[in-house]
């Protein structure tokens, strides 16, 4: 874990609200001098704390209304191949996100696709039907609401024993 400074707080703060904001903006919101801004930017990169800036794209937008979680749990036999299978499905233009999961499925496949047949060819073609997948299980996504994260020090973990 690395620890923040309030300045560094605030600044990612800043960031996880608007990715686009100028340095001279950014510098300004948070009360130090551009040329500082960009060099505490810079080592929230290198310190691993900021990883990308990524556009939010409107999936509808673009011709994909329809998302959906996919929950997919692979066959015992398959369980050397977790890394593998999480990988294949990044490359699938259908595929937003993979997360990778504890409990009984092993990954939740977050897609977009033009309609209710585009998700169901994906969901044979890349899931249940493949000799690896043991089990699928597919949820409509009405709404997407983004949340706030946790500010820095709000949260508090109890001390490992």
């Amino acid at each position: 874990m690395v620890e923040l400074d309030p300045i560094d707080a605030a600044i990612v703060r800043e960031l996880q609200d608007d990715a686009r904001l100028a340095n001279n903006v950014l510098a300004a919101r948070v009360g130090i001098a551009p040329s500082t801004c960009h060099g505490r930017v810079r080592s929230l990169f290198e310190r691993g704390v900021i990883r990308g800036a990524h556009a939010e794209v409107d999936q509808a937008a673009i011709g994909r209304p329809l998302q959906a979680m996919i929950s997919v749990r692979l066959r015992p036999h398959a369980r050397g191949e977790l890394s593998a299978f999480a990988q294949s499905m990044t490359t699938l233009p259908e595929v937003l996100n993979v997360y990778f999961l504890a409990g009984a499925d092993d990954f939740l496949i977050h897609v977009a696709t033009a309609g209710s047949e585009e998700l169901r060819e994906f969901v044979l073609d890349h899931l249940s039907g493949t000799r690896d997948v043991a089990m699928t299980e597919t949820s409509l996504i009405f709404e997407h609401l983004r949340g706030r994260p946790a500010e820095q020090g709000s949260v508090r973990r109890p001390p490992r024993a």
